[in-house]
């Protein structure tokens, strides 16, 4: 059974896994770069890790980061000066797994690393014929800069020179200029499922194996009474407890989103766009299989699709409850569940910081 990627020392990985042949075919080593085995058993030697995705047949994700200072020679004859970068510099994904979405979580994964280390630039190298990787990168925002010696495309970002035109060319950095934040309500499964990473102290999660689980972006299907959210917005992802008693204290917020879209395939009992329509815009982004989505759009007189980015999580202590927001200001008490609370970009900051975000790392002004 698949689960979370998860960092493993690259003695720990198994080398002789047919996932890797291909690597060892694309890189059998030249005067400008080693061969894929070698490098792979140095670091080892090295006692570095790697971000490792198994299920019961072996690896099926694989990625590697590493930190340096060097000057990238380019075939043009220009040269990167040598300042200090992270290096994406392995990243497969098996095809047993493509349109599973783990390669959009393998780039978010190595992005929001990219963002604790606070190196401005981060950068990858990809052989011309790995299109749909190509594309994903240039999706979240890497520029082509040229070729490397060995024929590689080098794709860059900076976090200098971020590209706020949409929020997936920017993550995992929110663009500075919005005007409200506000909250999304999940259900405890269902949040569990869609933010495996947004671990909870002494709580018990209980997650399914879903494609949701994988990707950064993610698809809320709902129906609230109105709609106070914008496009580019972040919000606030609000776990609510549904066990037994204790919410104020077990219900949280443990996430920070981004808004990519919203549509509303149902309007008062009358349909906006097809089923089909819908479904090739909610894809496996959404808790909800295809049957519960169908069952959902015939039987709803107003049906509300939320999609956002997956932009960062608080961590395990570090979730703020519904006591807590209530308490300090951020939580409007005429409503159980306020949806439509507006906070402002203070309040935001506030929060994020109180959550132990570091919020000039998130927000770059």
């Amino acid at each position: 059974m698949a689960g979370k990627f998860q960092w493993k020392l690259f003695s720990d990985i198994n080398l002789a896994d047919p996932f890797f042949d291909s690597l060892k075919a694309d890189y059998p080593g030249t005067e400008t770069s080693s061969e894929f085995s070698a490098w792979f058993q140095k670091k080892a030697r090295s006692h570095e890790k790697a971000l490792v995705y198994e299920d019961e047949y072996g690896i099926c994700a694989f990625v590697a980061i590493k930190p340096e200072a060097e000057s990238i020679e380019l075939s043009s004859g220009a040269v990167l000066p040598a300042i200090e970068r992270v290096k994406i510099c392995t990243i497969k994904i098996d095809e047993r797994h493509q349109g599973q979405r783990l390669g959009e979580g393998a780039i978010g994964l190595a992005l929001w690393a990219w963002k604790d280390i606070r190196r401005d630039q981060i950068y990858v190298t990809a052989f011309d014929k790995h299109v749909p990787l190509i594309a994903m990168f240039e999706k979240y925002g890497f520029r082509k800069i040229g070729y490397n010696k060995n024929g590689e495309g080098l794709y860059l970002k900076d976090r200098k020179l971020l590209d706020y035109s949409t929020p997936y060319k920017s993550f995992p950095f929110i663009n500075p200029h919005f005007n409200y934040a506000g909250y999304l309500i999940i259900e405890d499964a269902y949040h569990d499922t869609m933010f495996p990473y947004s671990e909870l102290k002494n709580t018990v999660q209980e997650s399914v194996d879903l494609n949701v689980a994988n990707g950064v972006c993610k698809a809320y299907v709902g129906h609230p009474l109105s709609m106070p959210y914008q496009i580019g917005e972040p919000i606030f992802i609000y776990r609510k407890y549904t066990q037994g008693t204790g919410k104020r204290f077990k219900s949280c917020i443990t996430s920070y989103c981004v808004i990519t879209d919203i549509y509303q395939p149902r309007i008062a009992g009358r349909a906006t766009m097809t089923f089909e329509e819908m479904m090739s815009k909610i894809r496996n982004k959404s808790v909800y299989s295809e049957d519960e989505l169908r069952t959902k759009y015939l039987n709803s007189s107003r049906m509300t699709v939320i999609e956002m980015l997956y932009y960062g999580f608080f961590g395990e202590g570090h979730n703020k409850n519904m006591d807590w927001l209530d308490n300090n200001g951020y939580w409007c008490t005429n409503v159980p569940y306020p949806t439509e609370e507006k906070l402002t970009v203070q309040q935001f900051k506030e929060i994020l910081s109180e959550a132990n975000v570091d919020v000039e790392n998130v927000i770059i002004d």
